[in-house]
């Protein structure tokens, strides 16, 4: 098959394109002006929902955005180049010169999308997830239509919603919002094939806002329209925004969405719930990911400096400082991902000052030890006790930055080796050993965690040595 014919596949079944709706709904509802509805400026988590809308699309891997604007649109426009970086190209399109139900203008923008195109209005947040299922699951011919948990608040009523009627995945039509309560709603997101925006696609005569919602129906017909659910356990969540008590609703499922590439244990049932506390605290405050860092650093530092004092309470003290380090060491993620601030230095500077941390407690635990036993013939042995600990952290840090090179090269030799290497991070190279020093504090064992890290971090070091020594000059080619 020649190159050409696989580009052209590859164009058709692609979602590279979406095509946000600032000012009306989806399917055609007008934007409402009650006092307590929202607007695309309205922020959550400290991004408006427009702005967020246009990062979590160029996050999940969109390449090209048109926006159909109102009178809204210097605002929009100021606030995308006030807030995180935009680095895919916005193509702004004002209603006036477009109008929505002009079939010429969406012949038009059948011109610009190649594949699919997604159509978004901004009253809701959704998830990254969300967006990154859409785009790998699609099929010739077929729109997609996301659907939510069925909900009973009176807002689905007012808002203009739309009900689903579904049999298997299929959609067969749709219902008023008060149709049936168990039946899901119709999110304000759809994937549509261009063809569907084409002339032929048209009706004569038809004065509705917006022809989607008759696409879809006459689609459905042909069972031709898949319902995809919005599921909070799969991370592909939606959450719709109409009015103000629905802010509340969309940051908390924004918090509940946290989580890291190496979540733990501990993590999950601990450290995440009071970090989430202490993210709304730093986001408030205005600090950024890797100021967050250095104040999870600070902590650390504080607390090896407390175990060098030798003695009991000087070294539970300093277990509990460790501890909260832990917790503020989750901040910096949570703010980078809820404020769309990542950055490669970020995660860097993350990893190092946490590897700096470890070895400045292991330095801080040893010291301490030392000083009790100053005059006894063995206490040499407890110092180099430590230094073989803070070595084989210095080696495994150096380990772990190659084997995240590698695997953002895609180097791996084999699966079993990716295998590995990702279960050596989620499960060893975590956050969880700050509560056992807690507990070897509290029974004041400081030497017992002395020689398990020693010993347990060139087992780490070795283990991650072996895993990586074949994919090595694999990824120094690529």
């Amino acid at each position: 098959m020649s190159e050409s014919i696989l580009q052209r596949r590859v164009e058709v079944q692609g979602l590279a394109t979406a095509i946000l709706l600032p000012s009306v709904s989806v399917f055609g509802a007008q934007a409402e002006h009650r006092p307590d509805t929202v607007g695309p400026l309205t922020n959550v988590v400290g991004i408006g929902l427009f702005a967020r809308a246009v990062l979590t699309l160029q996050r999940a891997g969109i390449r090209q955005l048109i926006v159909l604007a109102g009178a809204e649109e210097d605002q929009l426009k100021q606030a995308l180049g006030n807030g995180p970086r935009v680095t895919i190209p916005v193509r702004w399109m004002p209603i006036r010169e477009f109008p929505l139900d002009d079939s010429r203008t969406w012949e038009f923008l059948a011109a610009e999308v190649r594949g699919f195109a997604l159509i978004a209005s901004v009253n809701a947040v959704f998830s990254r997830g969300l967006v990154e299922r859409l785009r790998h699951d699609l099929r010739e011919g077929e729109a997609v239509v996301v659907g939510q948990a069925a909900s009973r608040r009176s807002e689905m009523v007012t808002s203009g919603g739309l009900r689903l009627k579904v049999q298997s995945d299929r959609l067969t039509s749709f219902a008023p919002a008060h149709f049936d309560d168990s039946a899901p709603c119709a999110a304000e997101l759809v994937v549509l094939p261009a063809g569907f925006m084409s002339s032929s696609w048209h009706t004569p005569n038809d004065n509705s806002r917006l022809p989607i919602r008759r696409w879809l129906e006459r689609a459905a017909v042909d069972g031709r329209v898949r319902v995809v659910a919005a599921e909070d356990k799969r991370g592909t969540w939606y959450q719709d925004v109409r009015t103000l008590s629905d802010v509340p609703l969309a940051e908390k499922k924004l918090f509940n969405s946290l989580k890291g590439e190496t979540e733990s244990f501990v993590d999950r049932h601990f450290n995440r719930k009071l970090s989430r506390w202490c993210t709304r605290l730093f986001l408030a405050a205005g600090f950024s990911p890797n100021a967050i860092t250095i104040v999870a650093a600070f902590i650390g530092f504080v607390s090896a400096a407390g175990f060098g004092m030798g003695t009991y309470a000087a070294g539970v003290v300093a277990a509990l400082l460790f501890q909260l380090a832990a917790v503020i060491d989750c901040c910096d993620g949570e703010v980078a991902r809820l404020t769309f601030t990542e950055s490669p230095f970020g995660a860097w500077l993350d990893l190092a000052m946490d590897n700096v941390v470890h070895m400045a407690i292991f330095a801080g635990i040893a010291a301490g030890i030392y000083s009790t036993q100053i005059g006894q013939p063995a206490a040499w042995r407890t110092l180099a006790c430590g230094a073989v600990a803070v070595l084989g952290n210095g080696l495994s840090f150096l380990l772990v930055e190659r084997a995240q090179k590698i695997k953002a090269a895609g180097g791996w030799r084999t699966s079993a080796h990716a295998a590995w290497s990702d279960f050596m991070l989620k499960n060893v190279a975590s956050r969880d050993f700050s509560v056992s020093l807690v507990l070897f504090a509290l029974f004041a064992k400081l030497e017992w965690f002395l020689w398990f890290t020693a010993a347990g971090s060139f087992i780490f070091a070795g283990i991650m040595l072996w895993v990586i020594r074949p994919s090595a000059v694999i990824a120094t080619k690529i």
